[in-house]
């Protein structure tokens, strides 16, 4: 259970952040404490119900968007962050090799 809160948390602030909202603002909208927010999306706390459809509301999306945990999603943030560090040399390769992997 302790895995899905920290999925489930990571997951609302990541659409979160993708609506460029801060906590505060998101917290007002689906009028939550924003310390009770924080909490959620650190796994710290499971919302209710309630709070969980105020939040996909807020968000624009549906309830069941909050729990794809993708792990593919997760491997796409870390490829992204990969490519931002590697410089010209390593762009190259990694080039090279995705091209000969997906063709």
């Amino acid at each position: 259970m302790k895995n899905t809160r920290k999925l489930l948390g990571a997951r609302i602030k990541e659409l979160r952040r993708g609506r460029g909202l801060s906590q505060i603002q998101m917290a007002e909208k689906i009028d939550l404490d924003f310390k009770h927010l924080s909490r959620v999306e650190v796994g710290g706390s499971y919302p209710s119900m309630d709070t969980l459809e105020k939040i996909s509301d807020t968000l624009g999306c549906e309830l069941k968007d909050l729990f794809e945990f993708s792990p593919t999603r997760q491997a796409k943030k870390e490829i992204i962050a990969l490519l931002k560090e590697a410089d010209q040399q390593k762009l190259n390769m990694i080039y090279k090799i995705v091209r000969a992997i997906v063709r």
